[in-house]
């Protein structure tokens, strides 16, 4: 089955792209390539509880097995050793990725306190974009319940466009809520 948000980007994403920027080929209009989705758990060296439940909250969100995340430094002041693990992430692609996006801007971003818009100035110069989750309870696959502690995570969507402004055009069509500073 075919996710809305993909046959959205098929059909009126890239016509709308198409105008905008004078792309002769369909194929040149950017695209959504993966989403990164990252977590990172400081307090998992003290307490490996911590990493368990991080690792079982990204799964929920998700719906892949993150891969865990292993220091390779050893810090004295955080008691942390090379290869001790810290946190975990997941990379989505195809359908699950357009699946998370569309519960990201459905559900999750009108869950988010004061919400004014998110940040257009987080962009990596290369058609990237960064963007910060404070909790991970503003996904609604969450049981409000069974959180053990409020967890931030980094999300990150890779694209395929060569600018900013064209990565932006994309997000924004795509359903992104940018705001106007």
């Amino acid at each position: 089955m075919a996710s809305r948000l993909k046959g959205f980007y098929e059909t009126d994403v890239i016509a709308a792209m198409r105008e905008r920027f004078g792309y002769a080929n369909p194929m040149e209009v950017p695209r959504l390539e993966k989403i990164v989705i990252n977590m990172g758990v400081g307090d998992a060296v003290q307490d490996p509880k911590q990493l368990e439940n991080s690792i079982a909250d990204l799964q929920m969100i998700t719906g892949q097995k993150p891969a865990l995340r292993r220091s390779t430094k050893s810090i004295s002041n955080f008691k942390l050793r090379a290869g001790m693990a810290v946190g975990c992430m997941v990379t989505l692609r195809g359908e699950r990725m357009y699946d998370f996006l569309d519960r990201l801007v459905s559900f999750a971003l009108p869950q988010v306190r004061d919400f004014r818009g998110v940040s257009p100035k987080s962009f990596d110069g290369r058609g990237n974009f960064n963007m910060g989750l404070r909790e991970q309870v503003i996904f609604p696959e969450m049981n409000y319940d069974k959180i053990d502690q409020v967890r931030g995570m980094n999300v990150t969507m890779v694209t395929s466009a060569r600018t900013d402004e064209e990565a932006l055009v994309l997000l924004r069509l795509l359903g992104i809520p940018f705001s106007q500073n």
